[in-house]
Parts: C-alpha cells; sequence; structure tokens
C-alpha cells in the first residue's frame, strides 16, 4: 500500500459515526427550528463554537445584519368550481398579501419553456417544486410573464400530506441597491402539500378555477450568526475551506442540515488531532441566512474574507444533507478541475457502490464560483425509480417539511460519507502538488463555442473557438507535466518530510489557482469575479452562461436584438482573453519548470 494510502487510512480509522449520530440527534433536540436571525440561529452558532473551542480548535462567531424572512402560515382555499381549504406556508420573501382572488393556471415545472402558449397575465400560476429551475427561478419567471401569485406544490408520492418551508428570493446573498430594485421577489408565493396540489391541478385541467390567498410574512434585517473553525496548516498559508449551512426550517431539520454540521465537527475533530500532518489548513464554515436569506452567511463571509480566500483557498468542500435515508448510490457535483481526483477517491472506497458525477452549478452556498475557487458537493443520490415515483424529490419527500427527523438520516451510509469526505480533505490538505486537471475542463468550451458557433456567427465566435482549442492542447501537456512531477515527488516521500526542495510544486499550485481564478468564473458565471447571478438562473444550465442569449441572435433585425448583439460579441471577447490568459499561464509554469 503506498504511503500516501496508509497515512489517509490512519485518518479514516479515527472517524466515528456514532460522534456524527450523537451530534445529529442533540442538535435536533435542543436546538429545532434554527431560522437565522432567531434566538435558536445564534444558539446554533454558538454550540457549533463551543464544540470546535473543546476540541482546542480555533473558532469565532461572526455577527452581522442579514436580511432574512420569517414566513408564516398562508391561507389557500378554492371558491370555484368548488369550495376547499388547502393547508399552505408563506414562502420566504414572499411579497405579502391578503385575500387575493385570481384564476390557477398550471404551469408544470415553471421553466420558461412551461409558458409557451399560455398567457399567466393577472393570473396565479400552479407550479411544481422540483428544481427545475429553483424555487427562486419559479418566482423570477413568473413576475416576468405578468403572473399575479404563485402556488408551489410539494414534490413527494401523490399521497404526501407534508407541506413545505422555503424560500423564493433570487438576490443572491444580502442585496446590493441594484439587486433590491430588480431581483426580490416581486408576487406572494406558497406552498402546499403533493396531495392537494394534485387535486388543484386536476381542477385545473377540468376548467377555470378560482381560489382566494393570503401570504403572512416578516422580512427584515435583523443580526445573523455564521461560525468560523481555523486549523492552520505546516508549510503553507493555503487552505481547503469545509462548509455546510447551519440554519435551518422550523423542527429538527435532522437531514437539513444538521447531520452535515455534525459531519463537518467530527471532520475537524480527527483533523486538528492530525494537525502537525497537514501541509495545508483547514477553514471550517457553519453558514447562516442559506434558507431564509440565499446564501447570505457565505456570501458576507467572501466578501470580508477576500484576500485570503482568493490568495490561498485551494478547494471548497460543501456538505449539505449527507445519507439521508433511502439513497442508494454516490452522486457528485463539482468543477470539472477536480472530478479526475474525486473520482479516483470514490472509486477506492466505494466498493461495488455505483457513483456519478456531474458538473457544478451555482446552487446551495456556492458563494466561491465568482472568485475561482473549486468545490465539491458530493452526497448519496436516491434511485431513478425513487426519484420518479416522488416527482424528482431528490433531497427526499421529507425535504423542508416538520417530518426532516432522525429516521430520515442512514447512518449505516454515513459511514461512506465520513470516510469520502476525509479522503477529499486529506488528499487536498497533503498533496505535495494540487489535484486539478484540466483537460477535460478547457474541453468543455471547445465544445459549447463549438455548439454556438452556428447561431453566434453574426458576433463571430472564430478568435474564442480557436482560443479554446489552444487551451486544450496546453492543458493535455500541463496534465501530463504536473503528473510527472506528482511521480517525482512521489519517489521521495522521505525528502519531501524533511523540508526537500518544492519550489516547483509552489509555482504549479500557484498558477493552478491562478487559472482557477480565471476558468471558474468564466464557465459558470453570468457577472463573473465581483457580483453574483440571481439564484437558480436559467443560463446557469450551461457552460458559458454569460453567452446563453446567443441563440436569440436568430431572430428578426431589431433594436433588441442588436443590442443584444453589442453585449454578447463583448462576452465574446471576454471569452476569448480569458482563455488565452489561462493558456499563457500554464505555458509560462511549464517553461520555467520543465520535466
Amino acid at each position: 500500500m503506498p504511503d500516501h494510502t496508509i497515512a489517509e487510512q490512519a485518518i479514516l480509522d479515527q472517524l466515528s459515526v456514532a460522534n456524527v449520530e450523537r451530534t445529529t440527534i442533540q442538535i435536533g433536540e435542543e436546538i429545532p427550528s434554527r431560522l437565522a436571525g432567531s434566538e435558536n440561529g445564534r444558539r446554533m452558532a454558538e454550540y457549533s463554537r463551543d464544540r470546535m473551542l473543546a476540541d482546542g480548535i480555533e473558532a469565532r462567531v461572526h455577527a452581522f445584519p442579514g436580511l432574512v424572512s420569517f414566513p408564516g402560515p398562508a391561507r389557500l382555499r378554492v371558491t370555484a368550481p368548488v369550495e376547499m381549504e388547502i393547508e399552505a406556508n408563506t414562502l420566504g420573501h414572499s411579497e405579502p398579501i391578503e385575500n387575493m382572488t385570481g384564476e390557477v393556471v398550471y404551469v408544470g415545472s415553471g421553466a420558461y419553456a412551461d409558458y409557451v402558449g399560455l398567457d399567466v397575465r393577472g393570473r396565479i400560476i400552479l407550479t411544481e417544486l422540483s428544481y427545475a429551475p429553483a424555487r427562486h427561478e419559479k418566482q423570477r419567471i413568473a413576475a416576468e410573464m405578468g403572473a399575479a401569485a404563485a402556488i408551489m406544490m410539494n414534490w413527494g408520492r401523490p399521497e404526501d400530506t407534508a407541506v413545505p418551508f422555503g424560500s423564493v428570493k433570487p438576490a443572491w446573498g444580502n442585496p446590493t441597491p441594484e439587486t433590491f430594485r430588480d431581483e426580490m421577489p416581486t408576487i406572494p408565493c406558497i406552498a402546499t402539500a403533493r396531495s392537494t396540489g394534485l387535486k388543484l391541478k386536476a381542477l385545473c385541467e377540468a376548467g377555470p378555477v378560482t381560489v382566494e390567498l393570503s401570504a403572512i410574512v416578516d422580512n427584515r434585517w435583523t443580526p445573523v450568526h455564521l461560525t468560523e473553525g481555523v486549523i492552520p496548516g505546516t508549510r503553507s498559508d493555503d487552505f481547503v475551506v469545509l462548509a455546510g449551512h447551519q440554519d435551518s426550517w422550523p423542527g429538527p431539520a435532522s437531514t437539513d442540515n444538521a447531520s452535515g454540521n455534525a459531519v463537518i465537527l467530527e471532520l475537524m475533530r480527527v483533523f486538528h488531532q492530525n494537525r502537525h500532518k497537514l501541509r495545508r489548513g483547514i477553514t471550517a464554515g457553519f453558514w447562516t441566512g442559506h434558507e431564509t436569506g440565499t446564501m447570505v452567511g457565505s456570501t458576507w463571509y467572501v466578501d470580508r474574507n477576500w484576500r485570503r480566500l482568493r490568495d490561498h483557498a485551494v478547494g471548497y468542500i460543501l456538505i449539505d444533507q449527507p445519507s439521508c435515508t433511502g439513497t442508494m448510490r454516490w452522486g457528485a457535483s463539482s468543477n470539472v478541475e477536480l472530478k479526475r481526483f474525486h473520482q479516483a477517491i470514490e472509486g477506492r472506497l466505494l466498493g461495488n457502490r455505483s457513483y456519478s458525477w456531474e458538473r457544478k452549478k451555482k446552487h446551495g452556498d456556492c458563494s466561491m464560483f465568482g472568485m475561482g475557487i473549486p468545490m465539491i458537493f458530493a452526497m448519496g443520490q436516491f434511485s431513478e425509480q425513487e426519484l420518479k415515483e416522488t416527482a424528482l424529490a431528490n433531497w427526499g419527500w421529507w425535504h423542508h417539511t416538520l417530518d426532516c427527523t432522525i429516521d430520515k438520516v442512514d447512518f449505516e451510509f454515513m459511514v461512506d460519507h465520513l470516510r469520502i469526505y476525509a479522503a477529499y480533505l486529506w488528499e487536498l490538505c497533503t498533496a505535495v502538488v494540487l489535484p486539478y486537471a484540466y483537460t477535460e475542463s478547457a474541453q468543455q468550451f471547445v465544445k459549447r463555442l463549438e455548439d454556438l458557433s452556428p447561431a453566434g456567427e453574426a458576433i463571430g465566435m472564430d478568435e474564442a473557438l480557436a482560443a479554446a482549442r489552444k487551451l486544450h492542447a496546453q492543458a493535455v501537456a500541463f496534465d501530463a507535466f504536473c503528473d510527472g512531477w506528482r511521480t517525482h515527488y512521489a519517489a521521495a516521500p522521505a525528502a519531501n518530510e524533511a523540508g526537500g526542495d518544492e519550489a516547483a510544486a509552489d509555482a504549479i499550485n500557484l498558477a493552478m489557482k491562478r487559472v482557477n481564478r480565471l476558468l471558474i468564473p468564466l464557465s459558470s458565471t453570468v457577472r463573473g469575479t465581483y457580483e453574483h447571478d440571481a439564484y437558480g438562473l436559467t443560463a446557469q444550465t450551461t457552460v458559458l452562461p454569460a453567452l446563453y442569449e446567443v441563440g436569440v441572435l436568430a431572430s428578426q433585425e431589431t433594436p433588441a436584438r442588436w443590442m443584444l448583439e453589442t453585449k454578447l460579441r463583448r462576452e465574446v471577447n471576454r471569452t476569448a482573453d480569458t482563455l488565452q490568459d489561462a493558456t499563457e499561464l500554464l505555458a509560462d509554469t511549464m517553461a520555467r519548470w520543465p520535466r
């Protein structure tokens, strides 16, 4: 067994799932309903801090103003063709309303394509809760289409009666003057159970349906609290971010995210005990305002720790809802630069369990996308059959409901979760040369630009496509170059431990961080480094989301089309420049440190 695998195994052997279970139970029983800005939100932040302090870890609570929501119950009454009361919750950051009446129109998942042929102006839409798109984007699209209000029916099986909580605020983090003006919810939004939502849908399919609804909500600025823990590295100021949200909806919220917080605390305990072995450090983030503020906490942390993160963060492991009961397989989403690395670990540790990958999109606490810090979000997933039977309930039918209880956590599968997270963390903290790879990253740009080229003829895609192909060729060479240096350092581990010459590794790692800062914002955001896209933005479903509207250029010649052409040409220029900068950075590093 290679030395690095022996060292990794020693870490894995120290992990305790029993600790994770005890902590998950304690959080749910003693600190339920951990809404950001509430008393229990503060208590949870202090709990996370105190647990780390007790283990000897440097830890602190940060308090700051956050725009969060305290939604109350909603009232929903069908008035025609029958009379029926439906239990409902107001969704966070909804517009408040009393006794609104209107006709209901079913719009499927609430994506743009679902509105084709429908006129919803002045009407109340009924939509599925599925994350295609997210609630926030459903609200934004509905308002854009002229809807007066939205009803979102829960996922789950047809008979399920769980009424969900949730938020619909598209503005990412605390709003700026511009996002407060343009991206805050503008219509009332409420949610109902799957069983009653399907009854309402059936009525809509049979003929006109009118309802009366009220939405009660308290949206306000209030102090919120996040927790930070720090384990310094021994050889570098670089570090890995290990984080997940600690705020929750009402109830124990055992899977979302008491179990995730328990996992982070256990990982921090074990890695602190082995801190003398860590080349790089770990920063733990227990975020707040995830549920009721749309990533207020992680966004605030990025803004207030910008220089340290930009210069020294090498990766971000996000832990949210690990090991839900009923999950069977392993699923990871990541920035493609990390795919080869984490799939090698999954292949070693998962045995016969299947695993899959998808490109990470900007959902959840992905507040470091703009900064270009590569991230991994991985966990057990439900089977395709289960998803089909539960209307795509990929977080479990109980997600964001009072039924999110301790029985929804599978502590047997949690063994695999804990070991895989620790293995990710161990290698990111100890690898002499960071485990990024860029061949597939470059290929995604080539493919996307090739796909866009026919529609983008008017703006000229040739230079950007040529730059992508040059990056791909350089990335192939750079990945082989890095593998050569990894082999070199692996051949002399004792010399490395004794402080051997790692100047080449330092230069390679610095180049990788800089390339990530270029390529990840380009591949995964519209607004780039210093601003945030609206949550769940439809353009985020594609690589190079800033070029998402290229297909619209096929429309007729109008001033609107010409203005869009101007905008997109500038985005093409930005794309070409960024790809060229990344290519030159890789080439320069190889020239300075030949093997």
